[in-house]
């Protein structure tokens, strides 16, 4: 028992980078909302500059309820949505992000390989997360009385490396969309430098959540494989 205690340990330094990442984001997110953008546009106006630079005019912009940080594109039905706070409000904040998810948006429509591929594996990532935590239990209760405990303890390893995969392949997803919404920005005076500088510190600040994330799968499968050997 004191050995099982000891594998949470491997999981402290990513759950304290996880913290700090959600601290920073949303102080950063909280500060430059509260700024008004040097042209007035609202989070809307701006993703819609973005989209129509880049030819796609068929792209909906939706409204939709949640927290200001609840946004996203979806590619299954090719639509931008965004939170009312992002939606509607002519903030640093809110235009950097619409210009992130914009930029998912014409990854998409550019058949961004990173993006293809993250799509691609989504309903598998889906999957092998719900059913990895239970097959690697078992395959743990399995391993020492029956020869399929190994394998199934196996199976769980595999799945959990999909999930890791996923997190992994996410990044730099993430990174181009934020690079091609600053970039964006600029070219199509969205922003002064003022806001530039504003729209960078929000966009790397969500950049580590996901960095983050990957960091607590990694450690979740080290502290299973330490168990594992323990057995």
């Amino acid at each position: 028992m004191y050995y099982y205690d000891l594998t949470y340990i491997v999981l402290i330094p990513a759950i304290i980078f996880t913290f700090w990442a959600q601290a920073k984001v949303n102080s950063a997110f909280k500060k430059y909302s509260s700024v008004r953008n040097s042209t007035g546009l609202t989070g809307f106006d701006a993703a819609r500059k973005m989209l129509d630079a880049n030819g796609l005019y068929d792209v909906p912009i939706n409204v939709i309820g949640g927290n200001a940080l609840t946004n996203y594109y979806d590619p299954r039905n090719k639509t931008l949505n965004l939170s009312s706070e992002v939606y509607s409000q002519p903030s640093i904040a809110a235009i950097c992000i619409a210009c992130h998810e914009a930029g998912h948006a014409v990854q998409d429509a550019e058949h961004y390989p990173a993006l293809n591929f993250r799509n691609a594996i989504v309903p598998v990532v889906n999957i092998a997360q719900t059913i990895s935590w239970p097959i690697i239990i078992i395959g743990l209760l399995l391993t020492t009385q029956t020869m399929y405990g190994t394998a199934l303890f196996n199976l769980g390893v595999i799945c959990f490396v999909a999930v890791i995969l996923f997190h992994l392949v996410t990044l730099p997803v993430e990174f181009n969309a934020s690079a091609r919404a600053l970039e964006g920005m600029q070219s199509l005076s969205i922003v002064n430098d003022a806001d530039y500088r504003g729209s960078k510190k929000v966009l790397s600040a969500a950049a580590m959540t996901y960095v983050a994330a990957l960091a607590v799968a990694v450690a979740n499968l080290l502290r299973i494989l330490l168990i594992a050997r323990r057995d």
